[in-house]
């Protein structure tokens, strides 16, 4: 098997992928008590199409935010390069792997993948199928939302541990 990965909070690794990260506070960023109101249906961040050009450009994803009760979006479009390292991205598949400090949801496209891309519990690392055969110029709207936890008694803040786009191929 060849494996190719992308730090997705290295510039040059990020650039390859014409991405910029985004981040903002809050379960629903710019409402009041950011968001958090009694059975609330979702948060609209987690669509392809959100608007979040007016969220802080992110350059650390594992920057801590917020503390106690706090949740914070992470958002990135990439769009997948012709190669990696000199070995063609065409037809690999393609994973963006993460740990969010200390729950994490991934949204791929407006669309979660409930076995991998939900909560996992406290500080489990979470990989999430792209594609299986990758095109490339194709382009995935990658929206990640983070908990502070444990959730009755949480410390510290949220934060991603780290975000890479892995590239597979078996030979």
């Amino acid at each position: 098997m060849i494996r190719l990965a992308l730090n997705l909070n290295q510039p040059e690794d990020l650039a390859q992928v014409k991405g910029t990260w985004r981040r903002a506070i809050g379960f629903v960023p710019g409402e009041a008590n950011q968001g958090l109101t009694a059975e609330i249906e979702g948060s609209p961040a987690r669509l392809a199409d959100y608007d979040d050009s007016g969220w802080d450009v992110c350059e650390n994803v594992g920057e801590v935010v917020s503390t106690g009760v706090c949740f914070a979006w992470w958002r990135v479009t990439v769009e997948i390069p012709a190669e990696v390292d000199g070995v063609p991205t065409n037809g690999v598949s393609v994973y963006f792997e993460t740990t969010i400090d200390d729950y994490g949801e991934i949204w791929v496209n407006g669309e979660i993948d409930l076995p991998s891309g939900a909560f996992q519990g406290f500080n489990i690392p979470q990989r999430i199928l792209l594609t299986r055969e990758a095109v490339p110029g194709t382009k995935y709207v990658i929206a990640c939302l983070g908990a502070n936890g444990p959730m009755a008694k949480p410390f510290g803040g949220v934060f991603m541990r780290y975000a890479t786009l892995g590239f597979e191929k078996y030979r």
